[in-house]
């Protein structure tokens, strides 16, 4: 209901992955995701192609979720898939090494309009085009990555969204050690390369701070792709970990229901940065409404198509922030949410 390191501590962070051989990308039509009929009539004229580009695979219910999103507001806009819009969907199948050449690919198709869903969809997608407009939900520090020259006026092909994963974390960190106050050592999951080198450091170095301020010992366990979760939840164990704070990327995403039950498993107290990791069964979750914004990024991409340059496009920041708590997993965990946590509470799932 709605309501009011390892310990080695948290330097630069570059993953590397190794080569892999090129990937079958499947096809979808309109039957991929089925969404209700425009609000208003559509547009006459010229079908626009946009090109999708995601982290995970489509097997996998988040790209499924925010690509959702995203068509439903162009949907409720007039511009629906079929008759105005169609789309060219790549995945990297979880592996970001593979993004330049499925860039590569959507700008050889000519598409009208780049999609980003990811970071490194975004690096991908304006290292392979100047030319083609690109609406990214993941831009990060914009500037401090090379995709704008400022966020109220862009300057390039580039336009979107930002996620303050720097500002998140230490928050997070805060609400958790709250929640559990005898916490006296919490383990930091994240995954290496899934932001820029410049936005990590800033993130990792505002959350060893804010772990030194409230006295608590803070682990880095890193994780690069879904197969290492198993050992990671491992290694949090062996070095005795009382919590899970997963830091913010596409790989926390899109497994957030193996790590909420990894964590349950171990009997951590958790929390993430995405509503529907407490919705999975993670303890907490505090962050912004994705699917929201990816609903009012179909307002991006009709600008764009419509003429207007992404140059001149202010990038936008989340201004609401949501706090979810799991009072089912609390009470399996034998965990009591404390008063105050409950007040600021936005969802309570019970």
């Amino acid at each position: 209901m709605r309501r009011r390191d390892v310990v080695a501590m948290l330097g630069g962070s570059a993953a590397m992955f190794p080569r892999a051989p090129r990937i079958l990308i499947p096809t979808f039509g309109s039957a991929w995701l089925a969404g209700p009929s425009a609000a208003r009539a559509q547009p006459a004229g010229r079908v626009f192609r946009i090109g999708c580009l995601y982290f995970a695979a489509f097997d996998n219910p988040v790209p499924r979720q925010l690509f959702g999103a995203f068509r439903q507001g162009l949907a409720d806009l007039g511009y629906v898939e079929g008759k105005s819009v169609v789309f060219d969907h790549r995945s990297a199948e979880g592996r970001v090494d593979r993004f330049p050449d499925l860039a590569a690919e959507l700008v050889r198709l000519r598409v009208d309009l780049i999609v980003a869903f990811s970071m490194g969809a975004t690096r991908a997608a304006r290292r392979a085009t100047t030319a083609i407009p690109i609406v990214s939900f993941a831009l990060g520090d914009a500037v401090g990555a090379g995709f704008a020259l400022s966020l109220s006026r862009p300057g390039g092909n580039v336009t979107g969204f930002s996620v303050l994963a720097p500002e998140l974390a230490p928050k997070a960190l805060s609400l958790l050690h709250e929640a559990v106050p005898k916490a006296s050592r919490i383990a930091a999951l994240w995954s290496p390369g899934s932001l820029s080198a410049g936005m990590a450091d800033d993130m990792l170095s505002r959350t060893g701070a804010a772990a030194r301020s409230i006295g608590v010992e803070l682990a880095l366990i890193l994780v690069r792709a879904a197969k290492e979760l198993d050992e990671g939840f491992s290694e949090i164990a062996r070095q005795r970990a009382q919590a899970v704070l997963v830091l913010p990327s596409p790989l926390s995403n899109t497994e957030r229901t193996r790590i909420s039950q990894l964590a349950n498993r171990h009997r951590l107290p958790s929390i993430s940065w995405t509503r529907e990791f407490a919705e999975a069964g993670g303890l907490m979750a505090y962050g912004s409404d994705l699917a929201d914004a990816h609903r009012r990024g179909a307002g991006y991409a009709i600008r764009i198509l419509k003429g207007e340059r992404p140059a001149e496009m202010p990038i936008e920041q989340p201004s609401k922030f949501e706090l979810a708590v799991n009072l089912k997993t609390a009470k399996a965990l034998n965990i009591a949410i404390p008063d105050a946590i409950l007040a600021r509470a936005d969802i309570v799932l019970e």
